[in-house]
């Protein structure tokens, strides 16, 4: 095996390398080859070119592995080599170092084969017997690798960003629930209490005044009263769905007979789950996200969809459960999904994912159909708000109406 020296003597010749390709850093040339005189002969062309190398000529394939190990910008192959071939060389290459460009150079290669290396990855293939296009070849190849590791390192910070930005929603959302959680509790037990006394103390003041002013003033601000005590009551229900202690399906219902009265719209719960059953069967946090996903849809069904039916099928299929949001209203187009504050959906993904779930929506003019669908089975860590992260989570048991 020979070097070469990083710098050739000058022939009369040889062009002289501009400014610019003085100033790059020597080619790092791998050069797979039993014939002296035909590495010599390819390293002269590519000297004349102007091009800077640090060359190394191997001929066997135990030399040509162990080089293999080194960083090369390119290497260059004959086809015919003692104990393999060219096209071996080429598998050897890209299972060791698959984004550096092989070159094969070879006095006698077919069309098959020369069809068969560039299938195989080779950068580009040439003959012996016309070099002219060599330095050429290896500046292209290495320009669409640089190009290439680019788009690669790219993609790289792509995923990574897409990953980040994925954890901080799925951190959000835990936050988001969080806080809900401690609102609710703060109306439960001051606003709801303080409401709660009041009440007493106005309807002790209606049974025991004398005159009929004070009791109709009063019985009035009994009627304030009690609504301000439903508001708070169906905010904090809002804010944290107490009812999900008695289960998903128990929870859906209540949701879908409140949608129904409040909005006029039919809305129908259909479920092969067993009410009883069906919450030993949830892992920690699959509730709450299903739960979001369809109050989530339904105010979406009730602001847009001009809809007089909905259906929410929820069943469990193996270690799939899926909750379908349908509807047989207007439909939605592409700029509404694309809409650059429409969070809605998007949220519906992120939130989906905190418990290893993904959002299948489709719509058109017959309505719009929306799928959550969420493995159940195996292994399972949920990331969304639940009682590993609250430990006073429990106590919503005992939260009592007042």
């Amino acid at each position: 095996m020979s070097a070469l020296p990083p710098a050739w003597p000058s022939a009369a010749s040889s062009a002289a390398p501009s400014a610019r390709a003085r100033a790059r850093p020597p080619v790092r040339l791998l050069h797979l080859e039993d014939s002296e005189p035909d590495h010599a002969l390819a390293m002269a062309h590519l000297q004349r070119a102007g091009l800077r190398l640090r060359a190394r000529r191997v001929e066997t394939r135990r030399e040509f592995e162990l080089a293999l190990d080194e960083p090369w910008d390119v290497v260059l192959s004959d086809y015919h080599l003692p104990g393999f071939s060219g096209l071996e060389a080429l598998a050897l290459v890209r299972d060791a170092a698959p984004l550096v460009p092989f070159i094969l150079v070879s006095g006698q290669i077919g069309e098959d084969t020369a069809v068969e290396a560039m299938r195989n990855g080779a950068a580009d293939y040439l003959l012996k017997n016309n070099l002219a296009r060599l330095a050429p070849a290896i500046e292209h190849a290495i320009a669409a690798n640089e190009a290439r590791r680019a788009r690669l390192a790219a993609d790289r910070e792509l995923a990574a960003s897409r990953q980040r930005l994925s954890e901080l929603a799925q951190h959000l959302q835990t936050s988001v629930e969080a806080e809900r959680h401690a609102i609710a509790r703060e109306i439960h037990d001051d606003v709801g209490g303080s409401l709660t006394a009041l009440k007493f103390e106005l309807d002790w003041i209606r049974r025991h005044a004398g005159h009929p002013v004070i009791q109709q003033r009063a019985a009035s601000a009994l009627e304030t009263l009690t609504a301000a005590i439903e508001a708070s009551q169906r905010i904090m229900q809002n804010l944290r769905p107490a009812i999900l202690e008695q289960g998903l399906v128990a929870a859906l219902q209540w949701m879908t007979s409140r949608f129904e009265r409040r909005t006029g719209i039919g809305c129908e719960l259909r479920t092969n789950l067993d009410a009883h059953d069906e919450p030993l069967q949830l892992p920690a946090g699959v509730p709450l996200v299903a739960y979001r996903t369809a109050q989530e849809a339904l105010t979406n069904v009730s602001k847009h969809a001009r809809a007089s039916r909905v259906a929410v099928d929820l069943s469990l299929s193996g270690s799939v459960l899926s909750l379908e949001i349908s509807d047989d209203g207007c439909g939605m187009s592409n700029a509404d999904l694309a809409k650059a504050h429409s969070f809605g959906i998007r949220g519906l993904h992120e939130r989906a994912s905190t418990v290893g779930g993904w959002i299948d929506l489709s719509s058109g003019a017959g309505g719009t159909s929306m799928i959550l669908s969420v493995p159940i089975g195996g292994e399972f860590e949920a990331t969304e708000f639940d009682q590993a992260d609250n430990p006073d989570f429990g106590e919503d048991r005992a939260w009592t109406s007042y």
